[in-house]
Formats: structure tokens, sequence, C-alpha cells
């Protein structure tokens, strides 16, 4: 494959929300129940997700990546919607999912959460031989894919938090086996990206919101390095990156997937990346990132920019080449 286009989406927040009983609703998920339907059901509308899988299915990626909250409390119900709304948005070997804070808004079995979705979450773990399998429980990450000469490695920084913390942690045995990971696809024939919900970034998310080990992820890259650092969680785009001896990572995040334009977010935007590799620079590699948004009266999506991107070990000075539609 000489060039591999991958769409990124995320924060889904699918709606509505199921039926639930004072039982089903108490502890945390009575804070989100009351936050949906007093502000966030306006917000996140199944029409918007509904025209977004139609405009990805026009662009045809190779493969698409979700970075996390395809729920909001987190009652089981919740997951079979959003297995359900995954099968539309295509095959598993097709679509890659991690979770966010709010697949995990509750401690809850596996199998009746996220483990829904765990053909979408097959892939070779780092005690496992090139054969995929799916996660066996909400701890069993990272996990890679390979589509053609890239290496999407998924991590999952969702944990079960107090009410009203919406902060994410990785740990330290999955910080390991990333290491691992970004070792054994570092030879220059991979390109690889790392698809987290909460962004790497201490000062991008509010200490409620934000990554808490976020020190250790970035020990990490320091040390083994990757190209592309792909997440979601604060609903709005974002472009960043973290600095390693080789160069400069670019960090990008999208809005969320559902979300119609308010005070302070943005409205959903995905984006397509075409990457393909430099021939004349072994292990770098070209990225085109094309930008597409909801239309304001809601009926499909549009090009609103582009951007041009090169990665890799010892890139030129990060400037990433920005064009408007």
């Amino acid at each position: 494959m000489q060039s591999v286009t991958l769409a990124h989406i995320s924060d889904l927040h699918i709606g509505p929300l199921p039926g639930a009983g004072p039982v089903a609703l108490a502890g945390k998920r009575i804070t989100g129940f009351l936050s949906w339907r007093l502000k966030r059901r306006k917000i996140h509308q199944v029409a918007v997700l509904d025209r977004l899988i139609e405009d990805i299915h026009v662009q045809s990626p190779n493969h698409t990546a979700v970075t996390g909250d395809l729920v909001n409390i987190s009652l089981p119900e919740e997951f079979e919607q959003a297995r359900l709304l995954l099968t539309r948005l295509g095959k598993a070997d097709a679509v890659t999912v991690i979770p966010g804070n709010h697949d995990a808004y509750v401690a809850m079995p596996f199998d009746r959460g996220m483990g829904r979705w765990s053909d979408y979450m097959a892939g070779i773990r780092d005690s496992d031989s090139d054969n995929d399998r799916p996660p066996r429980d909400a701890r069993d990450f990272p996990f890679v894919r390979k589509i053609g000469n890239i290496a999407l490695i998924g991590l999952s920084s969702a944990i079960p938090t107090m009410p009203f913390s919406a902060a994410g942690e990785i740990g330290k045995p999955q910080l390991e086996r990333l290491a691992s990971a970004l070792r054994r696809f570092g030879d220059g024939r991979f390109c690889r990206i790392v698809l987290i919900h909460h962004p790497p970034f201490g000062g991008v998310a509010h200490r409620r919101k934000s990554l808490r080990d976020i020190g250790g992820f970035v020990d990490v890259l320091k040390q083994h390095g990757c190209e592309l650092v792909l997440h979601g969680h604060t609903h709005v785009s974002g472009l960043g990156r973290i600095e390693i001896p080789s160069g400069p990572i670019p960090v990008i995040g999208v809005p969320s997937a559902s979300a119609v334009e308010s005070s302070h977010k943005d409205p959903s935007r995905y984006h397509i990346y075409r990457i393909s590799a430099q021939p004349d620079r072994p292990g770098a590699w070209q990225c085109e990132v094309a930008v597409r948004e909801l239309n304001p009266d809601l009926s499909g999506y549009r090009a609103v920019g582009t951007m041009r991107l090169e990665l890799g070990p010892d890139q030129p000075e990060f400037q990433p080449q920005l064009q408007c539609a």
C-alpha cells in the first residue's frame, strides 16, 4: 500500500439516553444524567452522527480511528447502541476504537460495557505473536493494528472517577507495554500513530479533566519516539507538539463528532490523513490532513481546510502548512 488514508473522529456521545431507574442512576451517573437532560442532549445529536457516517463513506478512507467517549454515563444499553452505530461506520477490521472517560464512567464488568466493542479493539498485544486478538479486560491495552505501513497504537486512559471528575490515567504497566510497542515498530518501516483519548498537555484540560500521568507518557515518547499522536476529549480542534530529541511530534485533536456549534465548543469536525513514505528519506513520512466540518444547517459536511506535515525524525522545523478551503 503506497499511501494510507485514515479518518479520525472522537467523542460521539451517542444519544438518546436509554431509560434508567433510580438504582441504575445512583452515584456518579445521576450527575451525568442531569447534565445530559439539561444541556448535553441539545448539543450532541444523532442526526449529526448520521450525516457524519454518510460523509465518511463518501470519502472512503482505508481505516477510521475513534478516540473514545462513544457513550455518556456507561449504562449497559448505551454500549449496545454504540456497537450498532459502529457496525454502520464499518467492519471491525476497518475501524479502530479506544475508550474514553465516559466509556468508563462507573466501574462495571468489561463484557457488559466496552467489551461489546472488543472486535474493534482487536490487535497485537505485547505478549502476543502477530495474531490479532480482542482485549480480555479493561486493563488489556495498548494494542497495535497494522494498516499498510501504518502502526496504530491504541491506548486506554479511561478509568472510573469520582463525580465531577473526567480525568484519565494510563498507568505504569500500560506505559511499559507502550514502550515495547514503540520499539517493536520503530525500525522506520512503520509510521507509528498513538491513539489516546485525553490530550497529553497539562494546560489543555482543567486538572479535573486532565491526563494524570502526562509526564510518564511524554517520557516514553522521548525515549522511543512516534510519528503522530491523535486525541479527543476537549471537544475543540487542537494542534500541538511534544518535543523529543529527534524532533517534534505533532499532536492533533478533533471536536465531538456529534456536536452542533455551542457557545464555547467547536461544531462536529473530522480529519482525513493521507500518509505516504518519503522514498528518499527512510523513516520519514509525508502527511496531508483534510479537515471536514458540519454545515451550519446540519445538512452534511464540507471541506474547510487542509494541513501538510512532515513526520518522523530529523524533520524540518515544526511549521504546519495550513490552507483554508
